[in-house]
């Protein structure tokens, strides 16, 4: 067993006071058999009211309501959570689908229809093209050997780059490009994994990167495999999720699990900067 303390801080500078509206904000982890939350801290400024929800996949929604105007928009999150996943090649899978292709059970192919469907349809035939250099129709091949092939094949093939601005390059964008960020590359990796058949769904979350050292926001694929159930592919880091990943959610949409979203009203000039600070330690 693992225990981290997560502090996350964003800040938003304006030039002068600006009227803040409803804002979302995703910081608390998910929690399960292999995490568990001993602690939590939530500090916002200006002054908000903050209203937890669950959302249809099970995410923790902070819903922040403000009650005066600011020139700096401030949250601050610090979390400890015991992880117990510390060994992510832990699972077994059904004997039906140890070799791919194969179909999932009758009992799992309704709920599985919306993380089999593309979120970036037009980008279909790129995608099957370039494929095809790890899988061809009428190969036998194992499950968990194709879709490591397609982590380690994206980690190799593109080149990282870490950007500031908001949004999530489409697949056939980051081919192109042969560069992306992490949100990027496991958009790619779900959308691979969702031609080939596979549920998979976009996750965000938190990475202890060394330890008792600084972490990071990250984004990562999970990819549901019958009998082991949704298992985390990191391709910007050629890993496995294991007990350095900290889930904060998942969508099947990787557009709207942004960490904090909202509106302001005020100049269109006022904007001046964003500031992002995290920190996963070992405790």
């Amino acid at each position: 067993m693992k225990r981290l303390r997560i502090t996350h801080l964003t800040e938003y500078r304006y030039r002068e006071p600006v009227v803040f509206g409803p804002h979302r904000a995703f910081v608390r982890p998910r929690e399960g058999h292999d995490v568990h939350i001993e602690g939590s801290l939530l500090e916002i400024a200006p002054a908000a009211s903050i209203r937890w929800v669950r959302d249809m996949y099970g995410n923790s929604i902070a819903l922040l309501e403000f009650s005066e105007p600011g020139e700096t928009l401030r949250v601050r999150s610090e979390v400890d959570v015991a992880h117990y996943d510390e060994n992510p090649l832990d699972f077994r899978i059904d004997p039906g689908a140890v070799a791919y292709p194969f179909r999932y059970p009758i009992e799992d192919q309704t709920d599985l229809i919306p993380y089999r469907l593309s979120a970036f349809p037009r980008d279909g035939t790129a995608l099957q093209d370039w494929l095809l250099q790890f899988y061809k129709p009428g190969q036998l091949i194992g499950t968990f050997e194709l879709l490591s092939r397609l982590n380690t094949a994206i980690f190799q093939t593109f080149r990282y780059a870490m950007r500031e601005e908001p949004g999530i390059q489409s697949p056939a964008e980051t081919l192109a490009r042969g560069s992306g960020s992490c949100r990027d590359f496991a958009t790619l990796m779900m959308e691979a994994a969702r031609i080939w058949g596979f549920g998979a769904r976009f996750v965000s979350g938190y990475l202890q990167i060394a330890e008792n050292q600084h972490g990071a926001t990250h984004a990562w694929t999970e990819i549901f495999i019958p009998g082991a159930g949704w298992r985390g592919f990191d391709p910007t880091n050629n890993a496995l999720a294991g007990s350095q990943h900290v889930s904060v959610a998942v969508n099947r949409d990787p557009e709207r699990i942004a960490p904090l979203s909202g509106a302001w009203s005020g100049p269109a000039d006022a904007f001046l900067e964003m500031h992002v600070d995290v920190h996963v330690v070992a405790l």
